[in-house]
């Protein structure tokens, strides 16, 4: 049985940067940290821009930053940037039950477009019963613009901001995954997925601190639910 076509509209565009919006401050400020961050790692601005730009990922990037300093060599820091995203895989497959069905060519440019704050967005818009494909788009580009913007800001300020953590600003990604979870609460049906993913996350940060903390902690806690929700059907 095939799937319903979603539309890709540019109505679902507006409504994407109008939603996406709220988050656009934050996500300047923390592009602003990762530019002076760049600068004192010794990236020119075009570096840290074209970073933000094709990498769009603030812990991967701080992540390839400490790469950079400890030697030249590619490999690793490309196996480090494909690692701390690879939740993104997981946020992919989440998505496919949304807009699957969506033309390729709106899509594609959005899942390049895609982060934690827009996925969260747009896959509370589908299940208030909202389909359109174009708002995982615009709220993409209401974080990207001013995420890349901010890249540039910080790496010209430099010195201006010599301690981020003065203005809070390192707390900004714990802050973005609070508020996640909190959108995503189901009460008790909730407790034991966050449970196993926290003990997931914690217990292999211990082992192996990185990216791969985010991963096992999703898998567990996506598994969790899919074998409860198994049970109950």
């Amino acid at each position: 049985m095939s799937r319903p076509p979603v539309p890709f509209t540019a109505a679902g565009v507006a409504r994407g940067l109008a939603r996406g919006a709220a988050l656009s401050p934050g996500v300047l400020a923390y592009g602003v940290v990762f530019g002076v961050l760049a600068g004192e790692a010794g990236r020119s601005a075009l570096e840290a821009v074209l970073m933000s730009a094709l990498i769009h990922s603030g812990s991967a990037q701080l992540a390839a930053l400490q790469g950079m300093a400890t030697g030249p060599f590619v490999a690793p820091i490309v196996a480090t940037i494909l690692l701390t995203n690879a939740r993104y895989v997981l946020y992919g497959a989440a998505l496919r039950g949304c807009y699957g069905a969506a033309p390729p060519a709106g899509v594609w440019p959005s899942l390049f477009l895609l982060g934690d704050g827009n996925w969260a967005m747009a896959m509370k818009e589908h299940e208030q019963g909202r389909h359109d494909g174009g708002f995982l788009l615009g709220s993409g580009l209401a974080q990207f613009v001013p995420w890349t913007i901010g890249t540039w800001i910080g790496h010209a300020t430099g010195s201006a901001i010599a301690d981020p953590r003065r203005f809070g600003m390192d707390f900004m990604i714990v802050a973005l995954a609070a508020a996640m979870a909190t959108a995503f609460w189901r009460g008790r049906a909730s407790l034991a997925p966050a449970g196993v993913a926290l003990a997931t996350a914690l217990a292999v940060h211990a082992w192996m601190p990185g990216g791969w903390t985010a991963l096992a902690a999703g898998l567990a806690g996506a598994a969790t639910a899919w074998m409860l929700h198994d049970d109950e059907s």
